[in-house]
C-alpha cells in the first residue's frame, strides 16, 4: 500500500455533475482539488445521450460533451483527476486517509463525497447496448423523446408509479411491467396510477430482452408471463410461462437506485437504511464527521437530476472552503496562544 506524504486540501470522490461542480468551486478557491473519477466517470449522466433539461442549452447538449466541458472547466482552474475510486476510508482523525482502488492511500484535510447512486438494472438481453438509446432510468430526463410512443415501465414501487404517471404526458400508452400480481407502491401512488386511463398493467410479467439498435432506438421487447408468479424462473425451468413479443418505442427501468456508499460504513458518516448519506439539520452539505461533505445523488433519493446534483456539488465545495478557513483560523489562534 503506497502512502503519499502529501496532504491535499480537498479530495472529491466522484466525477458526475456534483463532483465536477464541486471541483470548479474548490479550484476557484485555490484549493487544488483532486477528483477521483470512480468506476463510472461522468456518473449517471453518461447513461443518456441528449440532455435537454440542463439550463443554458436551448437546443440540448450531448451528455458526454456536457461532462467533458465541465471537467475541462474545473481543470482550467487547477483541478486534477485520477482514475481511481475510494474502497475504504479512515475518517477517525485528520488528515483523513483514503484507500484507493489503485492500492494508493491519499491523505486529505477535507473530503467531498459525490459518488452518486447507481440505477438498478434488470439484466435483460441488450440492455447495455441500448441504455441511453431508448432504454432509460429517468423519465424526467428522457420522457419527452417518446411522444406518441408505446412505452414500458419496469417496476412496481412508488418510483415506478411516478415514472409512469410522468410518461403519460408524452407516451401514447404506458405499460407497467411488474413481476407480481400487486404493486409495492403506497396506496395513494397505486390509486393514481390505477385511475389513469393512459396506464395499463402487465401483471406477473418480466422483461427478457429489448429489441432495437443504437441507430434506431428501442423497437420492442420480449416479455415472459406466468399467472402463478416468478415468470423468469418458470421460463428457465420449462414451466407454464408465456413468452411473447411487444412493440414499443421506449423502456424505462424504475426498480430503484443503490447509493455508492459502501466505503463509508463504520466511518461515522450517517447513512439511512438504504445507504444514502444523511446530512446535518438545515440546508447544508455537512455530514456528522467534521470535514466530510456530500453532494449529488449519493444524498438525494428524490430529485436525482443533473442540475440538482450540480447545485449540491456547489454547496459542498463552499461548505468545505468555509470549514477549512475556520480550521486554519483556529490553528493560528492556538499557535499565538502558545
Amino acid at each position: 500500500m503506497d502512502m503519499t506524504d502529501e496532504v491535499r486540501d480537498v479530495v472529491i470522490a466522484g466525477s458526475g455533475m456534483a463532483g465536477l461542480t464541486a471541483a470548479i468551486y474548490a479550484a476557484r478557491a485555490d484549493l487544488k482539488p483532486l477528483v477521483l473519477e470512480g468506476d463510472e466517470p461522468g456518473g449517471q449522466l453518461t447513461l443518456t445521450t441528449d440532455v435537454e433539461n440542463y439550463p443554458g442549452f436551448s437546443e440540448g447538449v450531448d451528455a458526454f460533451e456536457l461532462v467533458e466541458e465541465t471537467k475541462e472547466q474545473a481543470a482550467r482552474f487547477g483541478a486534477e483527476y485520477e482514475a481511481a475510486s475510494v474502497v475504504d476510508a479512515d475518517l477517525s482523525e485528520r488528515p483523513f486517509e483514503l484507500e484507493l482502488s489503485t492500492d494508493e492511500t491519499l491523505r486529505t484535510r477535507a473530503f467531498i463525497v459525490a459518488t452518486g447512486a447507481s440505477a438498478r438494472w434488470v439484466g435483460a438481453e441488450n440492455e447495455e447496448e441500448l441504455m441511453g438509446h431508448g432504454l432509460s432510468t429517468c423519465a424526467t430526463c428522457d420522457g419527452a423523446f417518446h411522444r406518441g410512443d408505446e412505452v414500458l415501465v419496469i417496476g412496481g414501487g412508488d418510483s415506478a408509479m411516478e415514472e409512469a404517471l410522468f410518461l403519460t404526458k408524452f407516451a401514447e400508452t404506458v405499460h407497467v411491467v411488474h413481476r407480481r400480481d400487486e404493486l409495492r407502491a403506497s396506496e395513494i401512488m397505486k390509486q393514481r396510477a390505477m385511475d389513469d386511463d393512459d396506464i395499463e398493467f402487465m401483471w406477473n410479467t418480466e422483461l427478457l430482452e429489448i429489441y432495437g439498435s443504437q441507430e434506431e432506438g428501442v423497437t420492442g421487447a420480449k416479455l415472459v408471463r406466468n399467472e402463478d408468479g416468478h415468470p423468469k424462473k418458470a421460463h428457465e425451468n420449462d414451466g407454464d410461462a408465456e413468452v411473447f413479443d411487444f412493440d414499443c418505442g421506449g423502456v424505462f427501468y424504475a426498480i430503484g437506485h443503490t447509493p455508492n456508499t459502501g466505503f463509508l460504513e463504520g466511518t461515522g458518516v450517517r447513512l439511512d437504511d438504504d445507504g444514502y448519506v444523511e446530512t446535518r439539520e438545515g440546508r447544508t452539505s455537512k455530514t456528522d464527521v467534521d470535514g466530510v461533505f456530500v453532494g449529488g445523488d449519493v444524498a438525494d433519493r428524490h430529485y436525482q437530476q443533473a442540475v440538482t446534483a450540480a447545485g449540491m456539488g456547489c454547496m459542498a465545495a463552499i461548505d468545505a472552503e468555509e470549514w477549512l478557513d475556520e480550521v486554519e483560523a483556529e490553528e493560528k489562534q492556538a499557535q499565538k496562544a502558545d
